[in-house]
């Protein structure tokens, strides 16, 4: 890892794990940050699609040090006083396309919230599919102390949290601890900091028994009908059902079913 960037990129095993490595300043975003992100994403989803037999069974984002993401760098959010409203804007696109990109990974992907996860930080959690947060670990939209909003990552916040809670925190900017965060839906289990990695790695063990490519399919189908009217939703599940039960993972999963033996894929 060069000294200018700001993530680590470790392949382990079938395991990818992206780590925010900037502890001096508690993994807070910057843009080259930004940018190291979404190339890393970029690199993993056209892995996967050239060859899907070899890619990863999931992807793991943490922090570095004690924090997992505190939010926006100071020394960043200092520059963009003196953007323009363009500039801003061009700015504001990077983040939403980082996102973008870690929500629809055609992968399965966990949040190891092992300390605090602020701002934009609450935005990457939204985007990871399953979430292990350490009990301690502090959680807050915190925009609005600075002036501003947590626009950017609303569209990927408010899916899971729903109205009700994003006009509490949203508007105070309160900091909560890990099971508030999961009773709102954004973290799925909470443990002692000393049990995250046997909590991702019972995950990981999960994912490891389900069809890669199934995977793949059923969060595609989330984010697919959750954008789509009641009639095209239903449609669109008609198809991806047949499409499934038709391709090989399918058949070889239905037919593991029937003679009672271990599919191919699990280890």
């Amino acid at each position: 890892m060069s000294p200018e960037t700001r993530l680590r990129v470790e392949r382990d095993g079938d395991i990818v794990r992206l780590t925010l490595a900037r502890p001096e300043v508690r993994n807070a975003f910057d843009d080259v940050l930004i940018v190291d992100l979404t190339r890393a994403l970029e690199e993993i989803r056209d892995r996967a699609h050239a060859d899907p037999d070899r890619a990863p069974r999931a992807v793991v984002l943490t922090g570095d040090g004690s924090a997992f993401c505190a939010g926006a760098d100071a020394n960043w959010m200092r520059r963009s006083v003196t953007y323009t409203r363009e500039e801003n804007e061009s700015d504001a696109r990077r983040m939403a396309g980082m996102l973008r990109g870690l929500d629809e990974l055609p992968l399965p992907t966990i949040a190891r919230v092992n300390g605090a996860c602020l701002g934009g930080g609450m935005g990457l959690i939204a985007c990871c599919d399953l979430v292990v947060a350490a009990a301690e670990a502090d959680f807050g939209f915190t925009e609005t102390r600075l002036g501003i909003a947590p626009a950017v990552i609303s569209s990927f916040v408010l899916p899971k949290i729903g109205a009700a809670a994003a006009r509490r925190y949203f508007l105070t900017a309160e900091i909560f601890k890990a099971p508030v965060a999961r009773a709102m839906g954004l973290v799925h289990e909470v443990v002692p900091a000393e049990r995250l990695d046997p909590a991702v790695e019972r995950l990981v063990g999960a994912l490891r028994g389900c069809g890669p490519r199934a995977v793949a399919a059923a969060k595609r189908l989330i984010r697919e009908n959750l954008a789509l009217g009641r009639s095209e939703a239903i449609e669109n599940s008609v198809r991806a059902i047949a499409g499934l039960r038709a391709s090989p993972e399918g058949q070889e999963g239905l037919g593991a079913f029937l003679a009672k033996r271990a599919p191919s894929w699990k280890p």
